[in-house]
């Protein structure tokens, strides 16, 4: 698949939803419940990051069982991640960093794939591989809204989807910025709400977050 059409892909999925929950799913029976609560409210495009034993059959049983939702893996670290997250089935893919030889892999591969950035270097890298859309990651610590401006001058050809820190509070105004094209964020699916089944907070939250980007 051309670079092009890759980018193609991942900005239909970014226009799809502007917000995209980072979901840690610490036991397997969550998954399903957990995804119909964000479909519910309203949030379709979901990233399940391989932080759990659990997480790959957690992605696998969604996309099996919750059809609405765009499932996407995250915390992809090598080659071998990527090669899992196009197994599966993954919509897209997702590193919180990039090494060379990841970069290599993915601008090989016909997977949808976001690199993860925090400097001028690494987005030089990944924009020499062929992403022009990255992870911002750790969006707070790295230099926040600040940081992501900055970038905008001598990076104009380059968007970003922002994760760490973000809470619903602020992503409206991470959303406002010009090189922003999503934002990303585990507010949206608390761990404690999640072991608690209190699958409505999440549906309500949803919705709230996405009424208040209008």
């Amino acid at each position: 698949m051309s670079t092009e059409t890759r980018a193609q892909r991942l900005d239909a999925l970014l226009a799809a939803s502007p917000v995209i929950p980072v979901i840690t799913v610490p036991e397997l029976a969550h998954a399903v419940p957990l995804a119909r609560a964000l479909v519910a409210g309203g949030i379709t495009t979901l990233e399940i990051t391989l932080r759990t034993p659990v997480a790959r059959d957690a992605a696998k049983a969604i996309m099996a069982e919750v059809p609405e939702a765009v499932v996407g893996l995250g915390t992809v670290l090598n080659p071998s991640d990527l090669e899992t997250a196009h197994a599966l089935g993954a919509r897209f893919a997702l590193s919180p960093g990039a090494t060379p030889e990841l970069l290599r892999a993915a601008a090989a591969s016909d997977m949808v794939f976001m690199p993860g950035i925090a400097t001028p270097s690494d987005l030089m890298q990944v924009l020499a591989a062929g992403f022009t859309v990255a992870k911002f990651f750790p969006a707070v610590p790295a230099g926040g809204m600040a940081a992501l401006k900055a970038l905008g001058g001598p990076f104009p050809q380059a968007r970003f989807c922002p994760t760490g820190g973000i809470g619903e509070a602020d992503a409206k105004a991470w959303l406002a910025l010009p090189n922003v094209a999503a934002v990303g964020g585990s507010w949206l699916a608390p761990e404690a709400e999640i072991r608690a089944g209190n699958f409505a907070a999440i549906t309500e939250r949803a919705r709230r977050t996405l009424a208040a980007l209008q």
